[in-house]
């Protein structure tokens, strides 16, 4: 008699406490002049942050390879401080604009701001086993919208995640997904301010 095949090990992801602030580098937006695909980066030149928080102060440029557009956001002054942008929701947190990487899955909105983003959050819906090392306060992973961690819409979610990645690679506005446009659900502004030294 045959041993029976060995079981494989379920796909193992253990979160290490990253933040959603940690994807903003590179964010894939609607350009506001020809609706094609552009891009969000640091200014450059800018020393690397010191502390990931700092991300939410960095002065951006949008610019769009298709019709050449750009812009340049510079967080708010407030007294000694900066007020810092805050990420989350289908528009990028300095601009405004619709994120690029939109679709449509299992009746709501699946959204992320480039390639690295769509990754991590594939490996976390993936996993069968989920293992939380540090405090979800913060974490991206632990506040993902329940609908998008039920094993139920596992498929689902995963099929969409390979259209939005798909979908980086298009820039054209004749490809821009019919779910990118503006919704207004930017978080609320918190108030929080950078100071030299760390956010308070």
């Amino acid at each position: 008699m045959s041993p029976a095949p060995a079981r494989p090990e379920p796909v193992r992801h253990r979160d290490r406490g990253t933040w959603l602030v940690q994807f903003t580098g590179r964010m894939l937006v609607v350009c506001p002049k020809c609706g094609g695909r552009a891009v969000v980066v640091p200014l450059p030149r800018l020393a690397a942050p010191r502390y990931v928080s700092e991300l939410l102060v960095q002065p951006r440029r949008l610019s769009c390879a298709g019709c050449g557009a750009v812009a340049e956001w510079t967080a708010e002054q407030r007294g000694t401080g900066l007020v810092g942008a805050v990420p989350g929701g289908t528009e990028d947190p300095f601009f405004r604009r619709p994120l690029w990487l939109q679709t449509r899955c299992a009746g709501r909105i699946l959204w992320a701001y480039d390639e690295e983003h769509v990754d991590a959050v594939a490996a976390y819906v993936s996993a069968r086993l989920r293992e939380r090392s540090v405090s979800p306060t913060r974490g991206m992973f632990a506040r993902l919208p329940r609908w998008m961690k039920s094993a139920d819409h596992r498929d689902e979610v995963l099929a969409g995640l390979e259209s939005l990645r798909a979908l980086a690679a298009r820039t054209a506005p004749a490809d821009r997904s019919d779910a990118s446009h503006e919704r207004g659900d930017r978080p609320r502004h918190h108030g929080s301010l950078y100071f030299r030294g760390g956010p308070y």
